[in-house]
């Protein structure tokens, strides 16, 4: 028993680790290895250390300086050590507590006790004293094994919910269901038009809530309600062909957006041809008296049009657009531009997002609201946190776009930090994730564009460093334990997903904020 009880603590780490890990990327086999691929698995799963106990004690199994006996209670007793030292300091990734998570888990303690428990029937073998010490570094394995074990009912789990979804959708004959996709810009665009729209009143898909399943959930707490809005926004997301489809038929959408079609989830889609023909997919599955509006600053999205079986309009910045801005402008406080005569101004910051802008513009019109009640509404939006956000911290400027990120919302980072007035210019960077072959031409390009615009770059991924360096021409750090805090007074533009306390380590301490501040006062 004491040998299963150090097992199962030695195996807990690593466990929820990998537990942690994959539900990160939303229990799926594709975005996992991707993951995996690029991150390392010894590195993203087990660390640095536990691998070098391993090979640490299998030297000393194959030199015999130690009995089997002995060797197997220390070797294990090592191990249990650093998860319960991994727990103590509060250094543990751990999973949500999901339920589908909770059931994985116990599943592989499970799987792993009974493992254990054969084993130990067994100790006398050599195989099983060699096997024994390892089973917690084979928890990969067990999560693997019960996902597969749980996958049939996990299979008719989702049918049920998302045929019930499909039923409930097919009751209601007088709905306004809009969807929005793209690899770039579909939550800008999605809370952008709710905002708008609140007073008809509409309602939208919460935040990271763009799957079938989140989005059946979603329809199914929705059309619970009685009194429920007659008008939807749903953000459809995808990383396969089909998937969109799938959403398709569940939301029955009236109204298809597409945002912007880029390289985001590249290495998923294997190529953009079926990257632009999932996302096409919203605009094939409306009905003929719907309704698509496209963004025609991008070619991809533009030439969905030909794709369409309803009315099309066409928004943008540049020429041959149905809906068109001029003067568009950055303003201290957000971006201003002209539609027909109209000045719209919001207090969102990027002209990148000018046509996330024109979309929402577009579609209100569509739906009867007049320009006047539209401007109105935009100059009340309060921009998403992380979503391309400025504000002002220990007296530096933080542009936050930590939400997510994409080539083009990088891309539109720099630009907008090239025309800010800032002696001194912070870059700090989780790196592009899911870009398949464009990884490294991606970053490359990225540190090039850069180059004359930030005095220092820092990223948290050594391998997207090592990329943008040969693009930048200058050195990139990669952020460690002792970091060196940016200057009071300065710009620090924050891309990718990362989390607060890592911006925070950037900062100057109180103390010298509140003295600067004081001096220029």
């Amino acid at each position: 028993m004491l040998l299963i009880g150090l097992v199962l603590l030695a195996s807990l780490s690593p466990l929820c680790t990998a537990a942690a890990l994959w539900q990160m990327k939303e229990w799926r086999w594709d975005r996992l290895l991707e993951h995996l691929r690029r991150e390392g698995i010894l590195r993203q799963l087990f660390g640095w250390l536990r691998p070098a106990v391993a090979a640490a004690f299998a030297w000393i199994f194959l030199l015999r300086l130690l009995p089997l006996e002995h060797w197997v209670l220390l070797f294990l007793t090592t191990l249990a050590g650093l998860s319960i030292i991994q727990f103590g300091l509060r250094k543990q990734r751990l999973p949500i507590l999901t339920r589908k998570a909770v059931v994985l888990v116990a599943t592989s303690v499970l799987l792993t006790a009974i493992a254990a428990f054969v084993l130990t029937l067994h100790l006398n073998r050599l195989g099983a004293n060699v096997l024994l010490p390892f089973l917690p570094l084979l928890q990969p394995f067990f999560v693997m094994l019960s996902w597969l074990l749980w996958r049939p009912v996990d299979f008719i789990l989702k049918k049920r919910v998302l045929d019930r979804a499909q039923d409930l959708r097919a009751l209601e004959n007088n709905l306004t269901v809009i969807g929005i996709t793209g690899s770039v810009g579909k939550t800008t665009t999605k809370e952008i038009l709710a905002h708008v729209l609140a007073e008809l009143p509409a309602i939208a898909t919460p935040a990271y809530v763009n799957s079938e399943m989140g989005v059946a959930h979603w329809l199914i707490e929705t059309f619970s309600k009685p009194d429920h809005p007659k008008t939807l926004i749903i953000e459809m997301g995808a990383y396969r062909e089909g998937e969109i489809a799938l959403l398709s038929a569940i939301a029955k959408q009236t109204i298809g957006v597409v945002t912007y079609v880029g390289s985001q989830h590249l290495a998923l889609f294997g190529s953009e041809e079926a990257l632009v023909r999932t996302k096409a997919e919203i605009i094939t599955h409306l009905p003929q008296d719907g309704h698509a509006f496209l963004n025609g600053d991008n070619d991809a999205a533009r030439k969905m049009k030909e794709l369409s079986p309803c009315p099309v309009t066409i928004v943008g910045t540049g020429g041959s657009c149905d809906i068109e801005a001029f003067d568009v402008e950055e303003t201290p406080t957000g971006i201003r531009f002209r539609v027909e005569g109209r000045t719209f101004s919001l207090p969102f910051h990027g002209t990148h997002n000018v046509t996330n802008v024109l979309l929402a513009i577009a579609v209100a019109r569509h739906l009867g609201m007049t320009d006047d009640a539209i401007a109105a509404r935009l100059k009340t939006f309060i921009p998403p946190q992380h979503t391309f956000s400025v504000r002002a911290e220990r007296n530096v400027t933080i542009l936050d776009d930590t939400h997510n990120s994409s080539a083009a919302s990088f891309r539109a980072a720099i630009a907008w930090a090239r025309t800010q007035p800032f002696e001194a210019k912070t870059l700090l960077a989780s790196g592009l994730i899911e870009l398949g072959d464009q990884y490294e031409p991606i970053h490359r390009e990225l540190g090039a564009l850069a180059t004359h615009v930030f005095s220092r770059v820092i990223f948290l991924d050594e391998e997207s460093a090592k990329m943008f360096q040969q693009g930048f021409g200058k050195p990139v750090e990669v952020l460690r334990k002792q970091v060196l805090r940016v200057s009071s007074g300065s710009l620090l533009v924050c891309i990718g997903r990362m989390r607060p306390s890592t911006i925070n380590r950037l900062l100057p301490s109180e103390i010298v904020a509140t003295e600067k501040r004081e001096m220029t006062s």
